[in-house]
């Protein structure tokens, strides 16, 4: 038997086609996702993975300033609980789809503008004991949600969302839930006496500037 009768005998390992490595590849990155959100569970294994943080802001720049003519007479505080929910039409929901439970609290404030009144919107008489203010009607600011406030308190993604957070900038990006909590809080307001209890205390402010002035009767109206 010659040695090109050996070689060929001996058995060849059979190769791996680049199909087969595919699923490999994702049962690895599943398993580096599950490990990852269990880690934690580990005593002592967290605190080899710490983070730490540093601040590394640079210095705030003052781009401008505006005049407020306006008095700003009331706010309320308001909580909502956003339950949004993404899914894909033909793909299960573990798969492709996120579900995200936050809870979005801020303030909205009401306030009486000032800025378009004239000499003609008040009246005082010959004696300057008795007057008349007219002002327009008290608005509602827009919704300032607090991040001190504000929190996710559950998210479930499928495992493609998972994997597209790997190489995403903002992976669980909360733009969505954020804009959905403020609309929500913006409709709360408009339904609520915000309006009315501002323009209570804006009438209360001027009477008792115009009384401390010597005026006895004092008239705010709203049109």
């Amino acid at each position: 038997m010659t040695s090109t009768d050996v070689k060929d005998a001996t058995p060849r390992a059979p190769r791996r086609s680049r199909w087969t490595r595919i699923p490999l590849t994702l049962a690895a990155v599943a398993a580096l996702l599950f490990l990852g959100s269990r880690i934690d569970l580990l005593p002592g294994i967290g605190d080899l993975f710490g983070e730490e943080t540093h601040d590394r802001t640079g210095p705030t720049l003052l781009e401008s300033i505006q005049d407020l003519d306006r008095y700003e007479a009331a706010s309320g505080n308001f909580q909502v609980v956003v339950d949004l929910e993404k899914d894909a039409k033909y793909l299960p929901d573990a798969l492709r789809g996120t579900r995200t439970l936050y809870v979005g609290a801020g303030t909205v404030g009401a306030y009486v503008d000032f800025g378009s009144l004239g000499a003609e919107s008040v009246r005082t008489n010959e004696e300057r004991t008795s007057a008349t203010i007219r002002l327009p009607h008290a608005r509602l600011g827009k919704p300032a949600l607090d991040p001190e406030r504000s929190y996710a308190v559950s998210k479930q993604r499928g495992l493609l969302d998972r994997l597209g957070d790997l190489f995403s900038d903002n992976p669980a990006d909360e733009r969505a839930v954020n804009r959905l909590a403020a609309q929500h809080i913006a409709d709360a307001a408009k339904e609520s006496e915000l309006t009315g209890r501002a323009e209570e205390n804006t009438t209360g402010m001027l009477q008792g500037l115009l009384r401390s002035l010597g005026f006895t009767e004092v008239t705010v109206v709203y049109a």
